[in-house]
């Protein structure tokens, strides 16, 4: 009996493990091999794959698409596709989601894999409706998870509403890696009996029973299951494919892989994984806390570093416990994105404030409001009322109260960035990625500059150096003599130009560099503001765009705080960050700023926003108050009780 094995190496693999930095060029050297492993599917565009193109490799991902279907002959080509969020973090319009998935189908992806975060059917339905119309292979999608009301027969209802809108097949989704062997043989078993389609388990090794699930959910009668190449497998990726083919062929199920064309895979990848990982710290194989916690694959480390950016670290314990408990506030979202992102980083926001609830991100109040979705269980009137005030949440198809998209969508870009289609759509789904990469496109290539990737590498080879000569013996540090330094002949001319503009500057250290050349320079009795990588912003499902996103390590010199004017009078304060985060000072790019300078202000008015950890928070002013000076910039990175507004408080 045969058994149809997908391969995720090429897409949810690498962003599971190296946060999504594998590069087209490395996907290219190794397609033909894959293609003639004899796989049901190569998994190998959508999630954030999409996402990561733009923002940090500086790819086209249409391009990726167009070049892996010219060389992958034999294999059809599978995507990831978020339902009425596409390959975006909110809801998009019925005619983008058609224009998209019959610009996908055009080039080249054959099975659209189509999941919501709540399992709302009413967030498929044009989705699916397109790539039928299209002439795709449309899989529809249970996203698994645990909770008191998701029982065995609230799937089977999920299942029934979306093979009424015509799926060709299932697949159950295990995105926390927390199905267990039993629950599997019920689930499928279930499923099989109310279903007349094929289903596929996707499991993630997180909790260390991917294999038996597979095990046992072949066995209950799915046909296909997800898997990895072995030196990408494991951990919070899928079980290894070899591991998986051995198993079965000692029962009367047989993959019919080329074992030699395996092996040659698992190398080229075993090799290339050093270049590419975003960590020298392993993983750990096996992570039984998410038995208890459900966080998916990858969200531990975007936790760390969300902890870490606020330099709240030492309280991760506190965070995976209050996870539990915003998710049951929040009527049980299964943690995928976007809700996965939205949960988190409330439980974050809860405890490093100190006080739940007291910071709410617009994403949280979307949510609630209803506009991503319908949550799973009621959320209590109590809850409701703690997030929207006397709001009412709707009740209609979210993407019903959107208009047409598409016309007009790129006026605001210059023309001669358009290249193709597709551009347009990357820029309505993405708009500042999109635009950051139209630009980047448009240099010549010697005069483009290092992609954000890149350079996040070399920040992290150096912080490996660094590492390595700290635990290097001194003696055996000063054996070897320093190479004499090769500076350039302007060098004092910098040297004194940057004294002399550090020394105002609300910094602690300002870094030059040049090629190999670099210098640091320090002003005393200065407060640091810090830098940090973004990962991909969740932006709000109602709106047209959102707030700007930061690219991951900056590709210029940081921008820079401005100094707190001199305090004349008791009516004269500022409105701090209460986070370390990136400032904006509008909506959205184009739009008016909430504020200016002379502006009267009432008390709870929009003054700015901070974006942090994934998700926008809106700054109000907290007292009527008149508007003296805007001391950050756009796209600036701002500290926790850093001054943003300096304002002068009104009787």
């Amino acid at each position: 009996m045969p058994l149809r094995i997908t391969d995720t190496t090429l897409r949810d693999a690498h962003q599971s493990l190296w946060a999504t930095r594998m590069r087209t060029d490395d996907m290219l050297q190794i397609i033909d091999t894959i293609d003639n492993v004899g796989f049901y599917s190569l998994e190998c565009w959508g999630g954030a794959t999409f996402d990561v193109c733009l923002r940090f490799l500086r790819e086209n991902p249409w391009e990726r698409l167009r070049m892996i279907k010219a060389r992958a002959k034999n294999t059809p080509l599978q995507m990831l596709l978020r339902g009425q969020n596409l390959v975006g973090y909110r809801n998009y319009a019925d005619d983008v989601v058609d224009r998209f998935v019959a610009l996908a189908c055009e080039n080249g992806i054959d099975i659209f894999r189509v999941f919501d975060a709540l399992n709302d059917t009413r967030n498929l339905q044009a989705a699916i409706k397109a790539v039928k119309k299209h002439g795709g292979h449309a899989q529809g999608t249970l996203c698994y998870t645990i909770s008191p009301v998701h029982t065995v027969e609230k799937f089977v209802q999920y299942a029934k509403e979306q093979a009424d809108l015509g799926i060709d097949s299932l697949c159950i989704k295990d995105m926390a890696g927390i199905l267990s062997p039993i629950s599997a043989e019920r689930l499928v078993g279930a499923l099989v009996k109310e279903l007349n389609i094929p289903i596929q388990i996707h499991c993630h090794a997180s909790s260390g029973m991917a294999i038996a699930t597979y095990v046992e959910g072949v066995r209950a009668g799915a046909g296909a299951i997800d898997c990895a190449i072995s030196s990408m497998a494991g951990s919070s990726s899928q079980p290894p494919v070899e591991t998986m083919a051995a198993i079965f062929a000692e029962t009367n199920y047989s993959a019919g892989l080329d074992m030699d064309a395996l092996e040659k895979v698992s190398k080229y990848f075993d090799e290339l994984a050093p270049k590419r990982r975003q960590s020298s710290t392993p993983m750990p194989a096996i992570d039984p806390g998410i038995l208890l916690h459900q966080i998916p694959g990858g969200m531990i480390s975007n936790f760390r570093s969300q902890l870490e950016m606020q330099k709240s670290l030492d309280k991760l314990p506190e965070v995976l416990k209050e996870v539990s408990r915003v998710r049951e506030d929040l009527g049980f979202p299964p943690l995928v994105t976007p809700t996965s992102q939205i949960v988190g980083t409330q439980a974050v926001m809860n405890i490093i404030s100190g006080e739940r609830y007291k910071i709410i991100p617009n994403e949280v109040k979307d949510y609630v409001r209803g506009l991503y979705g319908r949550s799973p269980a009621a959320i209590s009137d109590e809850m409701i009322k703690k997030i929207l005030g006397d709001e009412k949440p709707i009740t209609h198809r979210p993407a019903d109260r959107l208009s047409p998209m598409l016309p007009k969508s790129t006026d605001a870009v210059d023309p001669k960035l358009i290249e193709h289609e597709e551009d347009i759509i990357s820029y309505i789904l993405l708009p500042e990625p999109a635009l950051e990469y139209f630009k980047w496109r448009a240099l010549a290539p010697d005069q483009r500059p290092e992609t954000p990737a890149d350079l996040e590498l070399k920040k992290l080879k150096l912080t490996d150096k660094k590492e390595s000569t700290a635990a290097a013996p001194a003696a055996s540090a000063q054996a070897t003599p320093a190479a004499p330094l090769n500076l350039p002949p302007n060098f004092q001319g910098i040297a004194n130009e940057m004294s002399e503009k550090i020394g105002g500057l609300v910094l602690e250290e300002l870094v030059f560099s040049r090629g190999e050349f670099k210098v640091s320079i320090k002003a005393s009795g200065a407060s640091a503001v810090s830098s940090f990588a973004a990962t991909s912003p969740v932006a709000s499902p109602a709106t047209a765009s959102a707030a700007p996103a930061q690219a991951s390590v900056p590709v210029a010199e940081p921008k820079k705080a401005e100094k707190a004017p001199e305090v004349k009078s008791a009516n004269q304060k500022t409105i701090n960050s209460p986070l370390v985060g990136t400032f904006y000072s509008s909506p959205g790019p184009g739009k008016p700023a909430f504020v200016k300078e002379g502006d009267i202000v009432e008390k709870g008015a929009k003054v700015c926003i901070v974006e942090a950890m994934k998700l926008f928070n809106e700054i109000s002013a907290p007292v009527k108050c008149r508007v003296i000076k805007l001391m950050a910039e756009d796209g600036m990175v701002v500290e926790k009780d850093q001054p943003l507004i300096a304002i002068e408080v009104l009787a």
